[in-house]
């Protein structure tokens, strides 16, 4: 039986987000990506473990399960509960995105779920926290897809069936909650097509060296986001060398810190994870980068808006 997640005697909930950690056959990568995982646990003794994708190369990989297993050891040996999200590499082998599933769900502290079966995807679902008996925060997971499936080339996105659940979803929540939206954090792997727009237009803090590689078409996402106004952040990967945080109109749009050595990189920015630290009570939340080597960093460098916005006078 899954446990519950809850919120310390404190009042804190403290997240750990693992991102394209890639594991593949167990190549001395692999050993170098677990040990950094291993000492961000340690360091940082999370509530909960949440991978953003590509936890696993598919294609490269002689047995999938295998590395599934390789990558979530560090979490299961530390009897953490964790929760994942696909990336648009994991299910490019011989194991599909439910047999990947499977295997995640036959591991202690799993909560991963299929989520509806008739929604695009696999893998969209809400986890609470409690503070006592009672939710207190959501955490939603999202599968944002892979690739395009229109002549579109590029990118999936979140689908509209998918955004319809988010919104019921919420909904349903926030009735429960007596008409009042729960403070939410929302997970996935590609970032929105907002994250270009919050770096080019607003104030952002961190670092972007690729282009925040999104798809092509906005799904409105961001939009059912603003509307509901219970997501107070969105955490994605896909995009290993960037790790910045940017509000949009209120909503704070955060790259992980990408976490695996078998596969692309830039030399000087240390692979790491991010962290997040809910308040119970608190609409709003802490989040550092803790990096390989143990070092943690609080203040990233502050980008400046790249182009003058022009303001429409109501």
């Amino acid at each position: 039986m899954a446990q519950d997640l809850r919120f310390r005697e404190d009042g804190s909930f403290t997240i750990v987000q693992f991102t394209d950690t890639h594991f593949k056959n167990g190549e001395p990568a692999d050993a170098q990506t677990a040990a950094l995982m291993a000492a961000v646990l340690d360091a940082e003794q999370p509530d909960l473990v949440v991978y953003t994708g590509d936890m696993v190369e598919g294609r490269p990989s002689a047995d999938p399960a295998a590395a599934v297993r390789l990558a979530l050891a560090p979490v299961v040996g530390r009897g953490l509960p964790w929760a994942a999200v696909f990336g648009n590499h994991d299910d490019e082998g011989s194991l599909d995105r439910a047999a990947l599933l499977a295997v995640q769900q036959s591991l202690p502290g799993c909560l991963s779920e299929a989520g509806p079966a008739e929604l695009s995807g696999a893998g969209n679902y809400v986890l609470p926290v409690l503070q006592g008996d009672r939710p207190a925060a959501l955490l939603y997971f999202l599968d944002s897809n892979s690739y395009s499936e229109t002549w579109l080339k590029g990118y999936g996105w979140i689908r509209r069936d998918q955004i319809a659940w988010y919104l019921a979803t919420a909904q349903d929540w926030r009735a429960r909650a007596g008409g009042e939206p729960l403070p939410a954090l929302a997970f996935f792997h590609i970032p929105l097509p907002e994250y270009n727009e919050v770096w080019d237009l607003y104030e952002c803090f961190g670092e972007k060296y690729e282009a925040v590689c999104s798809p092509r078409i906005n799904s409105g996402f961001y939009a059912a986001l603003h509307e509901m106004g219970d997501v107070l952040g969105t955490f994605v990967g896909h995009d290993h060398i960037n790790d910045f945080v940017g509000d949009l109109h209120g909503i704070r749009l955060c790259y992980g810190r990408g976490t695996g050595y078998n596969t692309y990189g830039r030399e000087g920015f240390a692979r790491g994870a991010r962290v997040i630290r809910l308040r119970a009570g608190v609409r709003d939340f802490a989040t550092w980068l803790r990096l390989e080597g143990g070092e943690q960093v609080t203040v990233q460098p502050r980008h400046a808006p790249e182009v003058t916005r022009a303001i429409c006078v109501l």
